[in-house]
């Protein structure tokens, strides 16, 4: 019995030690995603990111003079491209949303012609996310028709959290479509220092949750937009903290089954 015991002394031990090892080896690499919105409308910027290094998610403006320029150009230097779906808010005006938008007085079979439309707009799309669109994400027939579009073409879903009462998350996880929420706006306030200070609260989201989404643009905002995130880099490298597309944060499995051809 004590030859017995003390044989099985390593192996207790091994057991002990690993669940720490297990656990310091599958730490999650911490990861955010910066999506710019307003490509293919405004120009403010846009150089700055796509023949930039940092891996942004470049959400283009469909119907514009320059969606398919900047979805390709995106595409060529490796930035990966969703359509900026126009979405009618609760306030503003509708020359905001530039043609076709999304708006709630279509049936669902033209929300689903527009948003098919939008996506022969945009080359190389892997997903989308709302522009502006806070009373048409409330709307869940309006919602239902988006998702089941981006299920037949296997996109995901960011939803840019305009309004709180935003039908995308139901309807998305009825449907099994992968979809992520903004955790912050990066240039509500147009100043470069806002821009890094937004920056620095995606890093502790992320250092929290392992994860986080940020979501600034080009255009007006764009040059203090892209003068913010750069100037903030040295600090996420620092808080070991990695910019990924934003296919990254969704897992593995969802990943396969959605953005692999």
């Amino acid at each position: 019995m004590k030859r017995v015991a003390l044989l099985l002394i390593p192996f207790l031990l091994l057991s002990l030690q690993n669940p720490a090892s297990a656990e310091k080896n599958d730490k999650k690499q911490l990861k955010a995603a910066i999506i710019i919105d307003d490509f293919g409308g405004g120009t403010g910027g846009v150089r700055d990111f796509l023949e930039g290094d940092i891996p942004i998610t470049a959400a283009v403006m469909p119907f514009t003079e320059h969606s398919k320029k900047h979805a390709e150009w995106a595409h060529k230097n490796g930035f990966e491209v969703i359509v900026h779906l126009p979405m009618q808010p609760k306030k503003g005006k509708r020359s905001w949303l530039g043609p076709k938008p999304i708006t709630v007085d279509l049936s669902t079979k033209e929300v689903k012609q527009r948003v098919e439309e939008a996506l022969k707009s945009v080359p190389y799309a892997v997903g989308m996310n709302n522009h502006m669109g806070s009373l048409a994400v409330e709307d869940e027939e309006i919602v239902r028709a988006i998702v089941e579009v981006a299920k037949e073409s296997k996109l995901y879903i960011i939803d840019s959290a305009t309004s709180p009462k935003s039908k995308f998350p139901k309807v998305a996880k009825e449907l099994n479509v992968p979809l992520l929420k903004r955790d912050v706006f990066l240039d509500d306030i147009s100043s470069a220092s806002h821009v890094r200070k937004q920056m620095m609260r995606l890093a502790k989201i992320t250092e929290f949750t392992g994860s986080g989404i940020a979501i600034g643009h080009v255009g007006v905002t764009g040059k203090v937009c892209s003068v913010g995130i750069f100037q903030s880099m040295e600090e996420f490298e620092k808080r070991n903290i990695k910019i990924v597309p934003v296919s990254h944060l969704f897992s593995i499995k969802l990943t396969e089954q959605y953005l692999v051809p």
